[in-house]
Protein backbone atom coordinates (compact mmCIF):
# COMPACT_ATOMS: atom_id res chain seq x y z
CA UNK A 1 0.00 0.00 0.00
CA UNK A 2 1.05 3.39 -0.54
CA UNK A 3 2.03 6.12 2.09
CA UNK A 4 -1.43 7.73 1.69
CA UNK A 5 -4.64 6.09 0.29
CA UNK A 6 -5.79 9.46 -0.87
CA UNK A 7 -5.34 10.29 -4.57
CA UNK A 8 -4.55 13.89 -5.49
CA UNK A 9 -7.74 14.43 -8.55
CA UNK A 10 -7.08 18.13 -8.09
CA UNK A 11 -10.40 18.72 -5.99
CA UNK A 12 -9.90 21.13 -2.81
CA UNK A 13 -10.80 17.74 -0.62
CA UNK A 14 -8.31 15.84 -2.33
CA UNK A 15 -5.58 18.49 -1.65
CA UNK A 16 -6.52 18.81 2.22
CA UNK A 17 -6.11 15.16 2.66
CA UNK A 18 -3.08 15.19 1.22
CA UNK A 19 -2.00 18.10 3.73
CA UNK A 20 -3.70 16.02 6.79
CA UNK A 21 -1.90 13.05 5.70
CA UNK A 22 1.52 15.14 5.41
CA UNK A 23 0.83 16.64 8.77
CA UNK A 24 -0.01 13.55 10.29
CA UNK A 25 3.92 12.00 8.97
CA UNK A 26 5.37 14.60 10.48
CA UNK A 27 3.69 13.95 13.67
CA UNK A 28 4.21 10.48 13.63
CA UNK A 29 8.07 11.12 12.48
CA UNK A 30 8.80 13.35 15.77
CA UNK A 31 6.67 10.79 18.00
CA UNK A 32 8.90 8.08 16.69
CA UNK A 33 12.16 10.00 17.06
CA UNK A 34 10.97 11.56 20.39
CA UNK A 35 10.55 7.75 21.43
CA UNK A 36 13.99 7.09 20.79
CA UNK A 37 15.46 9.93 22.53
CA UNK A 38 13.13 9.06 25.28
CA UNK A 39 14.95 5.66 25.77
CA UNK A 40 18.37 6.55 25.14
CA UNK A 41 18.18 9.13 28.35
CA UNK A 42 16.57 6.40 30.18
CA UNK A 43 13.36 8.18 30.87
CA UNK A 44 11.05 5.34 32.05
CA UNK A 45 7.52 7.16 31.97
CA UNK A 46 8.23 8.76 29.26
CA UNK A 47 8.70 6.14 26.62
CA UNK A 48 6.39 3.86 27.79
CA UNK A 49 3.92 6.88 27.47
CA UNK A 50 4.12 6.40 23.67
CA UNK A 51 3.27 2.32 24.10
CA UNK A 52 -0.95 1.99 23.88
CA UNK A 53 -1.87 0.01 27.31
CA UNK A 54 -2.55 -3.05 24.96
CA UNK A 55 0.83 -2.73 23.62
CA UNK A 56 3.07 -5.71 22.60
CA UNK A 57 6.94 -5.34 22.19
CA UNK A 58 9.04 -7.86 19.83
CA UNK A 59 12.60 -8.41 20.25
CA UNK A 60 15.12 -9.88 18.23
CA UNK A 61 15.05 -13.09 20.19
CA UNK A 62 12.81 -15.57 19.36
CA UNK A 63 11.20 -15.63 22.89
CA UNK A 64 11.02 -11.95 23.29
CA UNK A 65 7.20 -10.93 22.92
CA UNK A 66 5.80 -9.10 25.69
CA UNK A 67 2.72 -7.24 26.54
CA UNK A 68 3.36 -3.67 27.83
CA UNK A 69 3.46 -4.92 31.68
CA UNK A 70 6.24 -7.87 30.89
CA UNK A 71 8.18 -5.62 28.83
CA UNK A 72 8.39 -2.69 31.66
CA UNK A 73 9.46 -5.18 33.96
CA UNK A 74 12.09 -6.91 31.61
CA UNK A 75 13.24 -2.96 30.85
CA UNK A 76 12.90 -1.26 34.24
CA UNK A 77 16.66 -2.90 35.68
CA UNK A 78 17.99 -1.23 32.50
CA UNK A 79 16.50 1.86 32.89
CA UNK A 80 17.40 2.02 36.54
CA UNK A 81 20.81 1.57 36.01
CA UNK A 82 20.64 3.95 32.44
CA UNK A 83 22.07 1.34 30.15
CA UNK A 84 19.11 1.87 27.65
CA UNK A 85 19.51 1.63 23.65
CA UNK A 86 20.51 4.16 21.52
CA UNK A 87 18.68 4.22 18.23
CA UNK A 88 18.58 6.68 15.60
CA UNK A 89 16.52 6.50 12.45
CA UNK A 90 18.63 6.38 8.93
CA UNK A 91 15.60 5.83 6.97
CA UNK A 92 12.14 5.75 7.68
CA UNK A 93 8.65 4.82 5.76
CA UNK A 94 5.22 5.72 7.05
CA UNK A 95 1.32 4.34 6.11
CA UNK A 96 -1.75 4.95 6.43
CA UNK A 97 -4.89 2.81 5.87
CA UNK A 98 -8.37 3.67 4.57
CA UNK A 99 -9.43 4.70 8.57
CA UNK A 100 -7.26 7.67 10.11
CA UNK A 101 -6.94 6.45 13.17
CA UNK A 102 -4.35 3.84 12.30
CA UNK A 103 -0.52 4.15 10.95
CA UNK A 104 2.29 1.62 10.62
CA UNK A 105 6.12 2.36 9.69
CA UNK A 106 9.18 0.52 8.90
CA UNK A 107 12.71 2.16 9.84
CA UNK A 108 16.29 1.28 9.51
CA UNK A 109 17.57 2.14 12.91
CA UNK A 110 21.74 2.77 13.83
CA UNK A 111 22.13 0.65 16.89
CA UNK A 112 24.92 -0.50 19.04
CA UNK A 113 23.98 -3.93 16.99
CA UNK A 114 24.42 -1.87 13.76
CA UNK A 115 21.57 -1.59 11.22
CA UNK A 116 18.41 -2.77 12.74
CA UNK A 117 14.83 -2.57 11.88
CA UNK A 118 11.59 -1.03 13.80
CA UNK A 119 8.34 -1.31 12.43
CA UNK A 120 5.33 -0.98 13.75
CA UNK A 121 1.51 -0.43 14.32
CA UNK A 122 0.39 3.26 15.58
CA UNK A 123 -3.29 4.14 16.28
CA UNK A 124 -4.66 7.50 17.17
CA UNK A 125 -5.63 8.14 20.76
CA UNK A 126 -7.97 10.88 21.38
CA UNK A 127 -5.32 13.40 19.45
CA UNK A 128 -2.45 11.37 20.07
CA UNK A 129 -0.92 8.99 18.09
CA UNK A 130 0.59 5.56 20.11
CA UNK A 131 2.53 2.82 19.76
CA UNK A 132 0.44 -0.45 19.61
CA UNK A 133 2.94 -2.99 17.90
CA UNK A 134 6.26 -2.12 18.34
CA UNK A 135 8.66 -5.09 16.09
CA UNK A 136 12.27 -4.95 16.35
CA UNK A 137 14.75 -7.33 13.97
CA UNK A 138 18.83 -7.09 13.22
CA UNK A 139 19.38 -7.12 9.45
CA UNK A 140 22.07 -9.76 8.49
CA UNK A 141 23.22 -9.00 4.77
CA UNK A 142 22.71 -11.61 2.53
CA UNK A 143 26.42 -12.37 1.84
CA UNK A 144 26.56 -13.39 5.69
CA UNK A 145 22.80 -15.30 6.24
CA UNK A 146 24.92 -18.84 6.14
CA UNK A 147 27.27 -17.77 9.00
CA UNK A 148 24.23 -16.49 10.62
CA UNK A 149 22.98 -19.58 10.41
CA UNK A 150 25.49 -21.93 11.49
CA UNK A 151 25.93 -19.63 14.63
CA UNK A 152 21.81 -19.52 15.50
CA UNK A 153 20.72 -22.78 14.33
CA UNK A 154 22.01 -24.94 17.10
CA UNK A 155 19.64 -23.08 19.81
CA UNK A 156 17.03 -22.22 17.44
CA UNK A 157 16.44 -25.99 16.30
CA UNK A 158 16.10 -26.49 20.11
CA UNK A 159 13.68 -23.99 20.44
CA UNK A 160 11.86 -25.09 16.87
CA UNK A 161 11.23 -28.32 18.26
CA UNK A 162 10.12 -26.92 21.73
CA UNK A 163 7.56 -24.85 19.99
CA UNK A 164 6.62 -27.70 17.46
CA UNK A 165 5.86 -29.96 20.23
CA UNK A 166 3.32 -27.30 21.85
CA UNK A 167 1.11 -27.15 19.00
Amino acid sequence: MACSDTKNSGTSESTSNLADTAKEKIEISNLLDSFNVAVANADFDKYFNYYTEDAIFIGTDATEHWDKKAFMAWAKPYFDSKETWNFKSLKRHIYFGKHDDIAWFDELLDTQMKICRGSGVLVKVGEEWKVQQYVLSMTIPNDDLDAVLKIKSPKEDKLIQELKSKK
